[in-house]
């Protein structure tokens, strides 16, 4: 299971956050209801942007259930979807709704899903540090940019007072359901510029950002937070992505929720299956807050609650 630098700086403070949360408050998300302990495993896959949280509460999970074993791929949100159409999973992490077509192959599949808001995520821009020439864009200007055109991209193109260098681009790959969002909200279906590097490791993109100063890329919320002091955000049309205006919606048109899907017949079939997706929903708002992300509404969490007890 890939690891990545938010967990990497953040794993032990969540860990006693929510130690100290589960501690005091008579917590049983890890028992059954006949209070037996669980063994089994737990299979799940998908998106990037998700992982920071789910990774992090797999790693709380543990220390409560060490019996079940939960392992959590990161092939995107296209390549999660398709893990868990072929049966290969039990939980499918996504950065977008799902699409038709795969609502259409699971139910040819014969698989029925439950679908459960966990956060919220606010898609950032990103250049590098050194960059002293952006701090607003807009749609637009995102668009003219990022769609391949048949030229060589250069600042100068966006901005006559800005560099004459060739932009460097960053992004999400093919599978992603980021580099899905980015297409519908800001390509509307055109092409990505081809001499972008791709990626479903976002690690990859900050690294790469990071290290050239025309680059420009883009990735969840909380990549960005675990690495502000070597990355500028881009403000979208004056506004700066963070925990108010994303929850707010004010960060037009780039605020969007995040989703864990899971696999009803093991929600039914499988008490840890079960047992995992309830702690995943106890636990998504303390720890979306504390790996950057931003929580949803309580009573939002009490609806998912509700959808996965009406499973039956």
């Amino acid at each position: 299971m890939k690891k990545t630098t938010v967990l990497a700086s953040l794993g032990l403070a969540c860990s006693l956050f929510l130690a100290a949360c589960n501690g005091g408050d008579g917590n049983t998300a890890a028992q059954t209801s006949e209070g037996n302990a669980l063994s089994g495993k737990v299979a799940g896959d998908g998106s990037s942007t998700v992982a920071p949280i789910m990774e992090a509460i797999v790693e709380e999970y543990a220390q409560v259930e060490k019996d079940v074993l939960v392992s959590v791929g990161v092939s995107g949100t296209g390549g999660g979807f398709e893990k868990f159409i072929a049966g290969e999973t039990d939980f499918s992490n996504a950065s977008r709704p799902i699409k038709d077509e795969e609502k259409e192959k699971l139910e040819a599949a014969g698989i029925d899903y439950s679908e459960l808001p966990i956060a919220y995520d606010g898609l950032t821009v990103v250049v590098n540090k050194e960059n002293n020439w952006i701090d607003s864009l807009t749609v637009e200007d995102l668009k003219n940019i990022w769609v391949e055109d048949g030229t060589t991209k250069k600042w100068s193109d966006i901005d006559p007072s800005w560099p004459d260098e060739e932009i460097v681009f960053y992004a999400p790959g093919t599978d992603s359901g980021t580099y899905d969002y980015f297409n519908e909200v800001v390509l509307e279906d055109g092409d990505l510029v081809k001499a972008a590097t791709l990626s479903e490791d976002d690690n990859v993109l900050v690294t790469g950002i990071k290290g050239d100063v025309n680059a420009i890329g883009f990735f969840g919320y909380a990549y960005y937070e675990a690495n502000k002091d070597s990355l500028k955000a881009v403000l979208i049309d004056g506004v700066e992505p963070n925990s108010e205006t994303i929850e707010s919606g004010e960060y037009t048109p780039f605020s969007r929720p995040l989703f864990v899907y899971v696999n009803n017949d093991a929600v039914k079939n499988k008490k840890e299956v079960r047992n995992f997706m309830e702690f995943v929903i106890d636990n998504s708002a303390d720890m979306a807050k504390a790996v950057g992300y931003v929580q949803l509404p309580e009573e939002e969490y009490k609806k998912t609650r509700d959808a996965l007890d009406a499973v039956n």
